[in-house]
């Protein structure tokens, strides 16, 4: 009768054939095994660091879902003692009128998960009334959108001593890092584009209490201030369809004439041309409007509405690298965005 011997499997593999954690319990070591890198090198890899070369960052991907790996956050965040959590403050508080579901700001919040998802970060969404200790404890920098009348906003965020930056309007004399769009100009090519038209009794919609707004009405003024024949009339109003709707209608009941209007948001402006055509007057025959924003809702709108535009994904992807950075150590500076005239129908 034959002996028969067992074979027993090599001792040790060698570099080009690492062990492999059993499915589901792959660590980052195995991965970097896997990889022929560094574990240092697989958590930055995953974090989408631009230290590591983009190749290396692509093959790393590659095998992490290959091999069905998942990123251990929790244990992580404990054992640096870090939250990788970076909170979004919304400065307004919703309502009917505005809800978060608006272009305004969800695009803006697109933009900002995108980017902090791709980075290892968690997204944290609260408003600025709501905010509280255990949400400033929780997270490692913050996100203002909005910096709120009278940069009341930004007075309440900048004194919680952790890395913020705001979607807005730098203001003269403050030092914090502000993303936004060229306000100005988008005002001055409002203007602009009523007086081509011929229109020279213009009203100015808008809240000057804000930055931005009071950004757009210098940009808009001094082009009109260069037009002899053309005068202005500011009212205020909430950035909202109602708001838009009741200046126009007090407008029309104090008797004021009017044949172009730059109202300072899309809902604003859609008030607005809700109101003159209901009362008989034609857009844009009677009255030029334009909006800003150049939301979705302005291309589809009757009749469909010119607007300034600005890009309110790519500032959200900006604000989300800015306070990553400013969570490094890395220098960061403010940054404003182009806008542009959309042109259409009103």
């Amino acid at each position: 009768m034959t002996k028969r011997s067992r074979i027993k499997p090599p001792a040790n593999r060698g570099k080009g054939h690492p062990r492999v954690a059993k499915p589901g319990r792959l660590t980052m070591v195995d991965l970097g095994r896997i990889a022929g890198v560094s574990p240092m090198t697989v958590s930055r890899a995953l974090r989408d660091s631009p230290i590591v070369k983009p190749k290396t960052r692509a093959r790393i991907f590659d095998l992490a879902r290959k091999h069905g790996y998942r990123l251990n956050l929790p244990a992580r965040n404990l054992r640096l003692k870090r939250s990788h959590t970076i909170a979004v403050v919304i400065e307004m508080d919703p309502s009917p009128d505005r809800p978060l579901t608006d272009p305004y700001p969800l695009t803006l919040l697109g933009g900002i998960s995108q980017e902090l998802t791709s980075s290892g970060y968690n997204l944290l969404l609260t408003t600025l009334h709501a905010l509280d200790s255990n949400t400033i404890n929780a997270a490692e920098g913050l996100i203002l959108l909005g910096q709120g009348a009278d940069d009341l906003g930004v007075h309440a965020i900048k004194q919680l001593g952790i890395p913020w930056v705001v979607w807005g309007a730098p203001r003269a004399g403050h030092n914090y890092i502000v993303v936004g769009t060229d306000n100005e100009h988008g005002g001055a090519v409002a203007a602009a584009q009523l007086l081509a038209l011929g229109r020279r009794h213009l009203i100015f919609i808008g809240d000057l209490r804000h930055a931005e707004v009071a950004a757009r009405h210098r940009g808009f003024a001094d082009v009109i201030r260069n037009a002899d024949d053309a005068t202005v009339v500011i009212r205020s109003s909430p950035f909202s369809f109602h708001g838009g709707a009741q200046v126009a209608s007090e407008l029309m009941k104090e008797g004021v004439a009017f044949d172009g209007v730059f109202a300072c948001s899309d809902p604003l402006a859609m008030g607005v041309i809700r109101t003159v055509v209901e009362s008989g007057k034609r857009v844009p025959e009677d009255v030029s409007v334009i909006g800003y924003d150049d939301s979705p809702l302005a291309a589809s709108f009757v009749p469909p509405m010119t607007s300034v535009r600005q890009d309110w994904r790519s500032g959200g992807n900006l604000l989300a690298r800015k306070v990553v950075a400013l969570i490094d150590g890395r220098p960061v500076a403010s940054e404003v965005l182009p806008t542009s005239l959309i042109v259409r129908a009103t």
